[in-house]
């Protein structure tokens, strides 16, 4: 029994890196096509969209993608994304952070307001929350079948240059200050490990544990909405789930 409730936790973990796979792929795409707007398509003469092609291979997207990416925001003028950013309250005063790149913010915006509110949440104002949380670099290793050696990862990681380290059933989570995620992120791939995701994320300094069935419920429908918004690129919140 035990081994069957181990395997469906890894499994839990590999579809919430799935999902975090896909937004961060949809992000390096926005993000793509805003560089594209500000300096055009060749990446020899556009160093965001170069820095922005090597970010979506170290997460592993493949290069028709990237091309057809490009290809599709180089020919179509009409398509214009706004990055914004809203923060609120989940049950119980879980602290959320949404990050959106929208052609809309009316939509967006009432979107996530009504996500917030429709599962005992609240949307504040800007600085509400984000006080909470720090930006990181977030590096993931899956290890499904457990191969790795857990303290040679660590040792490794740490000598790529990473802040700290997390080991948990089948995942290995790397931190990274900002501004060295990039050589972290290589140094590690170097050493000959599969890298699952690489982003900026943020990370909160304090957690909020929810007791009542009902705001565990209602607190994991409001990240499912915001997880199937397409105007939505990360989620962050201080869950300790």
């Amino acid at each position: 029994m035990s081994g069957h409730s181990k395997w469906n936790n890894i499994k839990h973990k590999k579809e919430k890196s799935d999902a975090a796979k896909a937004k961060i792929f949809t992000k390096i795409g926005k993000e793509m096509c805003v560089a594209i707007k500000a300096g055009g398509p060749d990446p020899n003469n556009n160093s965001k969209l170069r820095d922005l092609i090597a970010k979506a291979k170290a997460n592993n997207v493949p290069n028709e993608n990237i091309q057809r990416t490009i290809k599709k925001f180089s020919e179509n003028n009409d398509i214009n994304y706004e990055e914004i950013v809203y923060e609120g309250y989940g049950p119980s005063g879980v602290a959320v952070i949404v990050e959106t790149s929208t052609d809309n913010r009316n939509r967006t915006a009432g979107n996530v307001r009504s996500y917030f509110s429709k599962y005992s949440g609240n949307m504040g104002t800007n600085g509400c929350v984000a006080f909470l949380f720090e930006e990181k670099g977030v590096i993931t290793i899956l290890d499904e079948d457990e191969e790795l050696d857990e303290d040679k990862v660590m040792e490794d990681a740490l000598e790529c240059g990473a802040e700290d380290i997390k080991s948990d059933e089948g995942e290995y989570t790397i931190y990274t200050a900002v501004e060295d995620i990039d050589t972290v992120r290589d140094a590690i791939l170097a050493l000959g490990y599969k890298i699952d995701t690489a982003d900026l994320a943020k990370v909160p300094s304090t957690y909020v544990s929810l007791e009542s069935e009902e705001d565990v419920e209602n607190m994991e429908k409001m990240l499912d909405k915001f997880n199937e918004d397409e105007d939505v690129t990360a989620v962050y919140h201080n869950w300790d789930n």
